[in-house]
């Protein structure tokens, strides 16, 4: 697929996907990794949040209980949103590789960006984000 930049394709992707992944989903609602994907839920998205130590307590948020990782998901899930450093990013590739059917696009949250793994989620037709934020353009477009 494609590197996403253009605002008319931003917009595409907050308009036409409405299930999104969070990996690296915080409980503390001041950091970005929660109150981001809480934004988004109260704007009507579905959110899933993925995080292993959550998981293990059998948290849940915004209606979702959250998982260890993104194979654990049994629904369809259209945007893959990560909060992890930009060196820790291909760490989840495997994960998003294996998820059936593949999410469509992998947003890479504000400041976070990874080339290679971009490039190879692209060669197996998912788009990329790379560092915006989904909470500001969700704001700014919408």
């Amino acid at each position: 697929m494609t590197l996403i930049e253009q605002t008319p394709d931003i917009i595409r992707v907050l308009q036409d996907h409405k299930v999104i992944a969070v990996v690296g989903f915080h409980r503390d609602t001041m950091k970005p990794a929660h109150y981001v994907p809480e934004y988004m839920y109260r704007q009507g998205y579905t959110v899933i949040p993925v995080n292993p130590a959550l998981a293990a307590r059998g948290e849940s948020f915004f209606g979702v209980r959250a998982v260890a990782s993104l194979a654990e998901i049994t629904t369809p899930v259209d945007v893959v949103e990560i909060f992890r450093r930009s060196d820790r990013v291909h760490e989840h590739l495997p994960d998003i590789l294996s998820m059936a059917p593949l999410p469509k696009v992998v947003w890479l949250q504000l400041g976070i960006r990874d080339d290679a793994t971009a490039q190879a989620l692209m060669q197996r037709g998912i788009s990329v984000v790379q560092d915006r934020c989904m909470l500001a353009d969700h704001r700014a477009l919408l």
